[in-house]
């Protein structure tokens, strides 16, 4: 009988041993956002904004439009019809609980704790006793709260467009957000009923389409990673396997990356938030699966988009026209689309390559992305948004949904509700870390607890990014030990404003990057965009790294012909523009000469402190000094016509 059981243990311990080993992770690891603390002047204070005011203006904008009434509504506690504008009002609600759950990590919030769970109470109401949950179609399957969208009448019959799946998919992303933050299950257990349905409702020999709108793949695996459950990882594959295979479905087309298998894609196309998305699912499939199809497209599709989609902001997609991608260096200025979703999304993507690859390409993408194509999405006072962010405005030309300026807020609030879920998540993005490697990644001043190899450490960091380029370090091992410290090395100070050749500097960065180890000067050893350091570190290890900052001409490959004869400047990681409220005259009748000269200066917009950029343009009074700002805060002090491209006279 021993025996026996002896036999039964030890198949248990091999079973489990295989189920462990059966999938893949990533690489490299990211560090648990618990784990760094913010002590940022330039971030922190706008996490905060998020959780001041931003968090408590969207709940009380999802309230007054019925988002929290509908889930009542659906599960018959309340009589009414359908509310909210939108198919996907639901996951707006979820975004929010997203970015709250993050925001209790860095911030604990009593009072915003108890609130999320009368929400999530609220939500378990409206979801069916199979797990299913989208509350218009609950309340009534002929209805559609869009008119643009005409129901089937049944769950999934209509998914290219009902956004049944992308429901899912951000309560997958929120649910796991809320449980790492909280340790709670209340919102876990309902995405755990809803991913079941799932499970239970698509596969071989069973329905067998791919979401309309992509999320529900990664929020699918983040579920995987939480539960261990196979399923959900294996039905996120099949959604992708499915996408592009006309034996399965009729195909949605390449508005929705419907139009080849998703391993056969070499150009972005289509709706560009959901192309950025699915990317990232594709990546995550690469990373688990060991898959070198998908691995071997993310790298197709990420060329294609650096190399000829993108804009100087890191934003992407160009046409108002479905929100979607143009053709190859289509790239427009007044006229650009450049959802603030999709920059969200395009960090999410570049994220999993760099912890797939390591390579330091994908985090110029990042930063870029963040300081400017990003965060110009939310106003400075937190209550103001844009949905898309063109590069030129002529005042007129209303390309905010209705408006030339910030709106506060929209029929589709997708765009405010991602930043909330985004911005207090950013401290993970800082550090990550492989067998005896630590890599910094971004610069903002921190506390942070990781371990590299098997031992234990703190570090600080401490700087004045992105006004300057000094970045002081600590390291701080419980004992001494050995492994290589591999910072960061940004694209803009080795003349490289973007990986490819979409974009290019004028002339060579002036200024030395220097190194110092406790006070001594040292070498620098740079290897793959990355400053290396290797040693012996001991508690209190201090490094100062200074990066060079100057006043840098962007140019554009001249097969973008929206940008011909034009220059954009930037300074460090920033991307600046004029704007009417700074600079007499017209904007449009500036030209930068390729030997004016520019300075940088402090000035305060709207209580933000921020580098300007002056310059004495030739041919101009000294009166008529023009004045350019970071691109981020622009708008923000009324409506007025905004240049980032401006003529060049080559010299």
């Amino acid at each position: 009988m021993k025996n026996f059981i002896f036999l039964l243990v030890l198949l248990f311990i091999v079973a489990c041993t295989k189920a462990q080993t059966k999938y893949n992770d990533y690489p490299i690891k990211a560090i648990n956002i618990k784990n760094v603390v913010l002590t940022d002047s330039f971030w922190l204070p706008k996490i905060k904004v998020i959780q001041d005011t931003t968090i408590p203006y969207a709940f009380d904008k999802c309230s007054k439009e019925g988002r929290m009434e509908s889930f009542l509504i659906a599960g018959g506690m309340k009589k009414g019809t359908v509310r909210g504008k939108m198919p996907w009002d639901d996951s707006d609600l979820y975004k929010i609980i997203e970015g709250a759950s993050y925001s209790l990590i860095s911030n604990p919030n009593p009072v915003l704790h108890a609130y999320l769970d009368s929400i999530i109470a609220i939500i378990k109401i409206g979801q069916e006793k199979d797990g299913y949950i989208t509350t218009w179609m609950t309340i009534d399957p002929t209805i559609s709260p869009a008119d643009w969208y005409k129901p089937a009448g049944k769950r999934w019959a209509g998914e290219s467009a009902s956004h049944e799946l992308y429901n899912s998919g951000h309560l997958f992303e929120a649910a796991s957000a809320h449980y790492i933050a909280t340790g709670k299950r209340n919102f876990l257990d309902i995405a755990i009923k809803n991913a079941d349905l799932l499970v239970a409702t698509f596969g071989p020999g069973k329905l067998q389409i791919p979401p309309g709108h992509q999320i529900v793949e990664t929020g699918l695996i983040k579920l995987y990673l939480i539960t261990k459950n196979e399923k959900y990882l294996e039905l996120s594959k099949l959604y992708l396997d499915w996408r592009g295979d006309s034996m399965t479905h009729q195909l949605y087309g390449s508005s929705n990356q419907d139009h080849l298998p998703v391993v056969k894609q070499e150009e972005v196309v289509g709706h560009a938030v959901r192309a950025v998305y699915m990317y990232a699912g594709m990546t995550d499939i690469a990373a688990i699966y060991k898959d070198p199809a998908y691995l071997n497209a993310t790298h197709k599709l990420w060329e294609n988009m650096v190399n000829r989609k993108m804009y100087i902001t890191g934003g992407i997609g160009s046409r108002h026209e479905g929100e979607a991608f143009g053709d190859n260096y289509e790239l427009p200025n007044l006229t650009a689309y450049n959802e603030t979703c999709a920059a969200i999304g395009s960090v999410y993507w570049n994220h999993r390559l760099f912890l797939l690859t390591g390579e330091s390409k994908y985090y110029d993408i990042i930063e870029r992305t963040l300081y400017n194509g990003l965060l110009a999405g939310i106003s400075l006072n937190g209550n103001k948004f844009f949905y898309p962010n063109p590069l030129e405005s002529d005042a007129k030309y209303t390309f905010n949904h209705g408006s030339c300026t910030r709106q506060s807020w929209f029929e589709c609030s997708c765009c405010p509700t991602n930043l909330i879920r985004f911005l207090p998540s950013i401290p993970r993005l800082v550090y990550a870390t492989h067998e005896n490697d630590l890599y910094i990644n971004l610069f903002m001043s921190n506390q942070a607890k990781l371990t590299v190899g098997d031992t234990k450490v703190e570090v600080k960091q401490q700087t004045g990014y992105p006004w300057n380029g000094q970045v002081n370090i600590e390291v701080n091992p419980e004992k001494t030990a050995a492994f290589t410290l591999k910072v960061r090395i940004p694209g803009w100070a080795v003349n490289k404003p973007v990986p490819g050749t979409l974009y290019q500097y004028i002339g060579k960065n002036t200024g030395i990057m220097n190194l110092k180890i406790n006070g001594k000067n040292e070498n620098l050893t740079m290897n793959n965009g990355y400053l290396e350091i290797k040693r012996n570190w001991s508690k209190g290890d201090k490094i100062e790294w200074s990066v060079p900052m100057n006043v840098r001409r962007v140019i554009t490959n001249e097969k973008v012909q929206s940008n011909k004869d034009l220059v954009a400047l930037e300074y460090g990681p920033i991307v600046y523009c004029t704007e009417q409220i700074d600079n007499t005259g017209q904007l449009s009748e500036m030209t930068i000469h390729d030997n004016d000269e520019f300075f940088v200066e402090n000035k305060n917009i709207l209580s933000n402190q921020v580098n300007i950029l002056k310059g004495n343009i030739a041919g101009l009074k000294e009166t008529d000094k023009p004045v350019f700002i970071p691109y981020y805060t622009w708008s923000n002090r009324g409506v007025g016509k905004m240049k980032v491209w401006l003529s060049r006279k080559v010299e």
